[in-house]
């Protein structure tokens, strides 16, 4: 009774509120500072991810070092799913990536670990300031982020103003010291990382609490393994409903995690005695203040050194954990493909404006590749298919219109995010390809149809000599589409000159052929007349083709680069050509 009369009154409301306000602004602080560097950082980082993964050392630095520039491992992780399901990486190389963003994660702790809430509200001045009188797209992002720090270091004051009543709060100080059972410490810091979703905040509130003297080095590092295993449950709840490479990035992300806190949990004081000896010491400070002083920093080297040293292990492992992997997510059964949906099109990449452009560049060469399969079929159905070989070609038409709309509409969505230059360019781009892409399928199902069906009515033989004259004209038209398609495929701007500068070859074959049907004219054969205007509509028809393959090929800047390659600046579009 005497201790609890001693004990002084805690007013729990005005804690809890501290407590909640701050870590909901460093967590508010932390996401924005996340969405603005994404935003004006993304294309850089994702082209920097697609060059320096060659092997596993390299992914795994690159993953540092891009988590710790966006503050986000989910974000790299999301540039690294939309890699492998481009191709671009293997599952092996992403496993890499992924250990390495666990080290890049350790960047928000070594921070707060400094004595920087003091110029938090200096920051907030400074980056709302800069938000508010930049002109630059760019500028404004870079002062929403100097921002989102600022209130990420005010969050973290509020928290250790409200904590600091704790220390002298009895049964709490005794709870603490029952936290010196490592599993009661982990299990309570998964359970507070999993509620707020969270391990940056975790870590954060650990140092705000040690700083105050509240936690030992021992119970900290307790609590940062748990945070480890918290924020499993994040990425797991992430990949719900996600592609299958989403879903093995998340158990990736688990494996590490889980494996990593089992080496160590049977370690904490010997690991807590070797960051001792890594980390700076006070001796000159009294022994009652010492604890407040050298724990920040300690946790956060230990923090530091755990993923460091998960990662120096997993590093040799990682092809085994790509199988594992794969072992517990397999490849969905193969099924009968619709080319009038899409494949690669998914609202999961939206949040990432460069991957989401990537995937639609996949998506509108894949309605490429469907529209040049109708145009490798047309000139046998147009000019001498047989009455069953047309409707196949009628619903091919439909499938590209199908598809079409539904890449309009992904890229409509991704034009409401957050955008810089040049993203808006490349969705009108993106655009402008997709309609041509289309506009050629209603060549091909229309207009090259209705030469057949005519045909077909009128027993109208088209003559092999006029066949011979035309093909030229259908197979210069489809290898235009195809070096078109490949230099929007790749962001190949020399390919796409070469097309832009194939029209006056093509109208001189074209001009061939007008010539030779003038000549048949006066050919005494039944049906003449007709079998001359249904040819002629053919030319037309493939010229019509021929054109709009070549606006494809212009839809490619010079700036434009493969995915791999870092983009530069970009020029506005050029000009539409007329047929």
């Amino acid at each position: 009774m005497s201790t609890l009369a001693s004990t002084p009154a805690l007013d729990v409301g005005a804690m809890v509120t501290g407590l909640g306000g701050g870590i909901a602004l460093f967590l508010y602080g932390i996401r924005k500072m996340t969405e603005a560097l994404t935003t004006v950082a993304g294309t850089r980082m994702k082209s920097f991810l697609g060059r320096v993964t060659t092997n596993r050392f390299t992914a795994a630095g690159a993953g540092a070092a891009v988590t710790a520039v966006l503050q986000s491992s989910s974000v790299t992780s999301v540039l690294v799913v939309g890699f492998v399901t481009s191709g671009l990486l293997t599952l092996p190389q992403s496993v890499g990536v992924i250990v390495g963003a666990n080290i890049g994660t350790t960047f928000t702790a070594q921070i707060i670990a400094f004595k920087v809430t003091k110029y938090a509200l200096v920051m907030i001045a400074a980056g709302f300031l800069v938000e508010v009188i930049a002109r630059r797209e760019r500028t404004k992002y870079y002062g929403i982020a100097l921002m989102g720090i600022g209130l990420t270091f005010f969050g973290m004051g509020l928290m250790s103003d409200s904590a600091a009543p704790l220390r002298t709060y009895d049964p709490f100080m005794d709870f603490m010291q029952r936290m010196t059972n490592p599993l009661l410490g982990i299990a309570v810091g998964a359970l507070f990382t999993a509620l707020i979703q969270s391990s940056a905040a975790t870590t954060g509130l650990v140092i705000v609490m040690a700083s105050s003297g509240l936690v030992s080095l021992e119970a900290g590092i307790a609590l940062i393994f748990g945070a480890n295993l918290g924020t499993c449950a994040t990425a797991m709840l992430a990949s719900i409903g996600r592609p299958r490479e989403a879903v093995r990035a998340g158990v990736v992300h688990v494996l590490f995690n889980l494996i990593g806190v089992a080496l160590w949990a049977g370690f904490i004081p010997q690991f807590a005695e070797a960051v001792r000896v890594i980390s700076p010491s006070y001796p000159e400070v009294e022994e009652a203040s010492r604890l407040a002083f050298e724990s920040p920093r300690q946790i956060a080297n230990a923090h530091t050194l755990f993923n460091f040293a998960n990662a120096a292990i997993f590093i040799w492992f990682i092809t085994p954990m790509a199988w594992l992997a794969r072992r517990i997510v397999p490849d969905a059964r193969a099924a009968p493909e619709d080319p009038g949906r899409p494949r690669y099109l998914d609202p999961f990449y939206l949040a990432q404006p460069d991957v989401a452009l990537d995937r639609a560049r996949l998506e509108i060469t894949r309605l490429g590749n469907h529209v040049l399969g109708m145009a490798d079929r047309s000139f046998h159905a147009a000019l001498e298919g047989l009455p069953g070989e047309l409707p196949p070609l009628r619903n091919a038409e439909h499938q590209a219109d199908t598809l079409h709309a539904e890449i309009i509409t992904y890229l409509g969505q991704l034009s409401l995010a957050e955008l810089v230059d040049p993203q808006p360019r490349r969705i009108y781009e993106y655009i402008a390809a997709a309609n041509y892409l289309e506009n050629a399928s209603d060549v091909i199902g229309a207009s090259l149809l209705r030469i057949g069906r005519k045909r077909l009515a009128a027993q109208v033989r088209v003559s092999p000599g006029t066949r011979e004259v035309l093909a030229p004209l259908h197979r210069a038209a489809v290898e235009t589409g195809r070096k078109a398609l490949e230099a929007f495929q790749n962001g190949d701007a020399g390919l796409a000159r070469e097309v832009a500068k194939s029209k006056a070859r093509f109208n001189r074959m074209a001009s061939r052929a007008h010539t030779h049907l003038l000549k048949r004219l006066v050919a005494h054969e039944p049906e003449r007349i007709n079998a001359f205007r249904l040819e002629t509509d053919a030319i037309d028809d493939y010229k019509r083709l021929h054109t709009l393959f070549r606006r494809l090929a212009r839809t490619v800047s010079e700036s434009d680069s493969p995915p791999r390659r870092a983009p530069d600046a970009d020029p506005p579009p050029p000009p539409q050509e007329s047929p």
